[in-house]
């Protein structure tokens, strides 16, 4: 049996929970969650997979070491006796990222040096390899980036209208309000489209980076058979087409066609009907089904009162048009929640953009 690796997966703080859920439904076991991540035993054929499924995280993490040092000297000893040559293929750069707290080594950038000189020196032309650093009352926690570009850029979101939201905010949404796939999917307020790309990903099967090359790929002891295997079950799962009908929709002209741009470069275009419409064209698209959406938020003065009567008139076409519907909605002001005149209830809080938010659900009774 192949060495357990010690995992970190970086997530948004609030949605831990969902991508607990994801990693078990990988095989991952003894999940430890914190604010901000999950810690996770995995073989090389388990990082390789939640890499290139996981739909919630933005890096996956490898602890390399451990250790305890309150001088540089400490520091250098520790470093110098790392098996560098394990992570790093000959000539590779390495790049530390470095964060210092209630430690007598407080200087992030000194940090970062001696450890870069412990790795010894890149090629001019190397690819970068991102360590992560984090000291806390003296201790050392060393840890290899094993995803390398963040897991949130799929590839597909090159055309973006006013306030994108991340590709792993949008599929937490979907996986916390519990759409998996099954029924119909509406977002009336689509702009640039990720919530309807996301959910026709998730209908499909498809595996999130299917389409993109990852850190790990570039190491010595890469797998490259495994890999192969991994990425081979993935794309065999795939489905030819979504089972279920997703539409978004959007009042904005540019904001349709740069999500039909996007849909295109996800490989969806033929899953996701875009349409420009305004909020009152809402209606049931077979069903029952899904409304998901992230509304605007009204966190500027003088929005509140424009917006509470675009959450009242979505909360009336909910009743009226869309019986026996779950709505969910990412949201930031409670008083616009109390607008729609909905039961709603937290799944969970996060932010958006720097903007705290929440995801509430209301499901019809």
């Amino acid at each position: 049996m192949a060495d357990l690796l010690e995992c970190f997966a970086i997530v948004a703080p609030g949605i831990e929970a969902i991508t607990a859920r994801e990693l078990r439904a990988l095989g991952a076991g003894e999940l430890v969650p914190e604010p901000g991540g999950i810690t996770f035993p995995a073989t090389p054929y388990l990082l390789q997979d939640a890499n290139l499924r996981l739909r919630t995280a933005s890096r996956v993490l490898v602890r390399v070491a451990r250790f305890r040092a309150r001088t540089f000297f400490e520091l250098e000893r520790h470093a110098t006796k790392l098996e560098w040559s394990r992570w790093l293929a000959a000539g590779a750069a390495p790049t530390f990222d470095v964060t210092s707290k209630k430690s007598k080594l407080y200087h992030e950038k000194g940090i970062a040096q001696r450890l870069a000189g412990a790795a010894g020196r890149a090629s001019a032309d190397a690819q970068e390899q991102l360590f992560v650093v984090r000291v806390h009352r003296d201790e050392f926690t060393l840890s290899i980036d094993s995803s390398g570009e963040l897991l949130h850029r799929r590839g597909y979101r090159q055309e973006t209208a006013k306030a994108p939201m991340r590709e792993t905010l949008a599929a937490a949404m979907l996986l916390g309000a519990e759409w998996d796939g099954q029924a119909p999917l509406v977002d009336p307020m689509c702009g640039s489209g990720t919530i309807p790309i996301e959910a026709a990903l998730i209908a499909r099967r498809m595996a999130p980076g299917l389409k993109r090359r990852f850190a790990f790929m570039r190491w010595p002891g890469f797998d490259a058979d495994a890999w192969r295997e991994v990425h081979a079950r993935a794309e065999s799962e795939v489905r030819a087409r979504s089972p279920v009908s997703i539409t978004g929709r959007d009042r904005d002209a540019g904001a349709v066609a740069a999500a039909r741009e996007n849909a295109m470069r996800a490989g969806v275009a033929e899953d996701v009907t875009f349409e420009e419409a305004a909020l009152s064209a809402l209606s049931a698209e077979g069903g029952p089904g899904f409304l998901v959406s992230n509304p605007p938020y009204g966190v500027r003065v003088g929005e509140e009162a424009r917006l509470r009567d675009l959450y009242a008139t979505l909360g009336k076409l909910v009743t009226q048009r869309l019986d026996g519907w779950t709505a969910a909605l990412l949201t930031a002001n409670p008083r616009l929640d109390h607008a729609t005149g909905l039961d709603w209830r937290e799944v969970f809080r996060t932010s958006n953009g720097g903007i705290p938010v929440r995801l509430i659900v209301h499901t019809a009774i």
